[in-house]
C-alpha cells in the first residue's frame, strides 16, 4: 500500500504505521480522535473537511485563540494533531469522485455518520469494498449500527446518562454527574483505533479488509469493570458514593490539614503499615478485614481524617511515600502540564501552528523503546487549518494514478 510519506517529504516519518494512508471522515470527537491515534502511530492521516466551515469542531468554544481574524478553537487542536486537511463536498460529483479515488489509495476509512449517512453519501460498504478490497473501515456511532435504536444520534453527554457512567459518577445516587471530559467519545476512538490495529493485521493473512465497529454506548458499558459484575452476577446496583471505592477501604480522598490527599490501601500489609504509624490499632472492631472495613467506612474515614488533621500535605505525602503508602494529590491542569514527570514521558508535545506559531499540545500516551518521540513518530504535525493541504493531496493522488 501506499506509504505515509507527504509529497516533497524528505524526512523519515518513523513509527509502526508509517506505510498506512487514513482517511478521516469523521468530525467532532470520536472519529477524529481515533484517526489521531493513528496519525500518532506514523500513518498519513487525511481529514476530509466540509468547504468553508469544516469541522464543526472548529467552532466550539470558548477558548479561541490567535489573531481576530484567524481565531482557532483549543477543541479542534486537541484531536487534530498529526492530520492534513482537504476540502471536499461530498454532496457534489465532482466530491465523491475525489473521495472515491482517494478511496483506491488508502488502507483505512473513518467515519461516525449516523447510521446510514455514508450510503445515502453513494459509500456503501460493498462499493469502499469493490473500489479498493483491502480498505478497513472504522465506523463509530452513538448506540450502535442497528438494534432497536440504531439510528439514534449519539453525543457525549447523552451517552454517559445512558451507558450508566453518570449513574456511578458524583457524591451519591441523588447527584449523578458526568465525567469532567468527553470520556465515551475518546474511548470510543480508542476502542475503534486498537480494532484499526488488529484488522491491519488480519489483513496481512487474508488480503482483505473489513468493517470496524465501535459506538458511545458501547465504550461507555465496556468501562464498568466491577461495577458491571456487581449486577450481572451479584445482583448488586452500584450507585455513585463520592471519592471513596466501593469495594476497598481505605482508597479514596481524605481530608488533611491544608487540603486533601489521596489514599490507596490495595491490601492488607498496606493497611496495617498504615494504620501502626498513625496510632490506629488495625485489628480493632470494624478495621481487621477490607470486608469489614468497607461495612465500617464511615468511620475508617473518619479515623485516617482525625489522624491527618495535624499534618499538611508537604510533610504528608512524603511521610506517606517513605512508608510505602500509595499517595498523592488533586493537581489542576497548569501544575500537571508543568509537571517534569508529565513531560519526561512525552505527554506535551510542541508543534508549529500555521496560524499560532509554537505552541504545545497534550501529547500521545504511547512511547516505544526504540523511538525517544511520544506515539513513535518523529516528528508531530500541528492540527492543520482549514483546506491546508488539499492542493498537496491532490498532487499525491496524481502521482499515485500515475504509477498504476
Amino acid at each position: 500500500m501506499i506509504g505515509a510519506r507527504r509529497s516533497g517529504e524528505e524526512d523519515h516519518v518513523g513509527g509502526p504505521l508509517e506505510d498506512i494512508v487514513v482517511i478521516d471522515l469523521s468530525r467532532a470527537l470520536a472519529g477524529p480522535h481515533a484517526a489521531m491515534m493513528l496519525g500518532d502511530l506514523g500513518a498519513r492521516v487525511i481529514k476530509v473537511e466540509a468547504p468553508g466551515a469544516g469541522d464543526e469542531s472548529r467552532g466550539w468554544g470558548p477558548p479561541f485563540v490567535g489573531p481576530d481574524d484567524a481565531q482557532v478553537s483549543t477543541y479542534f487542536l486537541s484531536c487534530n494533531r498529526n492530520k492534513e486537511s482537504v476540502e471536499l463536498d461530498l454532496r457534489s460529483d465532482a466530491g465523491r469522485e475525489l473521495l472515491a479515488r482517494l478511496v483506491r489509495h488508502a488502507d483505512v476509512l473513518v467515519e461516525n455518520f449516523r447510521p446510514g449517512v455514508l450510503d445515502r453519501l453513494g459509500f456503501p460498504v460493498p462499493r469502499l469494498h469493490d473500489l479498493n478490497p483491502r480498505l478497513v473501515v472504522l465506523s463509530i456511532s452513538g448506540f450502535g449500527h442497528d438494534g432497536p435504536e440504531g439510528g439514534r444520534p449519539g453525543y457525549d453527554q447523552i451517552a454517559q446518562g445512558e451507558s450508566g457512567l453518570m449513574s456511578l459518577t458524583g457524591p451519591g445516587p441523588e447527584e449523578p454527574q458526568r465525567v469532567g471530559v468527553p470520556i465515551t467519545d475518546l474511548l470510543a476512538g480508542i476502542h475503534g483505533a486498537y480494532g484499526v490495529a488488529a484488522a491491519l493485521h488480519e489483513r496481512h493473512r487474508t488480503g482483505r479488509g473489513r468493517v470496524v465497529r465501535t459506538s458511545l454506548l458501547a465504550a461507555g458499558v465496556g468501562v464498568h469493570a466491577f461495577q458491571g459484575t456487581r449486577w450481572t452476577v451479584a445482583g448488586e446496583v452500584p450507585a455513585a458514593q463520592g471519592n471513596h471505592h466501593p469495594s476497598i477501604c481505605p482508597y479514596g480522598l481524605f481530608r488533611c490539614a491544608d487540603g486533601m490527599v489521596q489514599v490507596a490501601c490495595g491490601s492488607e500489609d498496606l493497611w496495617r503499615t498504615l494504620a501502626v504509624e498513625l496510632g490506629i490499632d488495625p485489628d480493632s472492631a470494624g478495621m481487621a478485614t477490607n470486608r469489614e472495613r468497607v461495612a465500617h467506612r464511615a468511620e475508617v474515614v473518619a479515623a485516617l481524617e482525625g489522624a491527618f488533621a495535624s499534618h499538611g500535605m508537604a510533610d504528608l505525602l512524603p511521610r506517606l511515600a517513605a512508608l510505602g503508602i500509595p499517595a498523592g494529590e488533586v493537581r489542576t491542569l497548569d501544575r500537571v502540564y508543568s509537571s517534569p514527570q508529565t513531560r519526561s514521558q512525552g505527554l506535551v508535545v510542541e508543534v508549529d501552528h500555521p496560524v499560532l506559531g509554537p505552541v504545545e499540545l497534550p501529547g500521545p500516551p504511547l512511547r516505544f523503546d526504540d523511538n525517544a518521540y511520544a506515539g513513535g513518530r518523529a516528528e508531530h504535525l500541528p492540527p492543520p487549518a482549514l483546506g491546508e493541504h488539499t492542493a498537496d493531496v491532490l498532487a499525491w493522488l496524481e502521482e499515485q494514478e500515475a504509477h498504476k
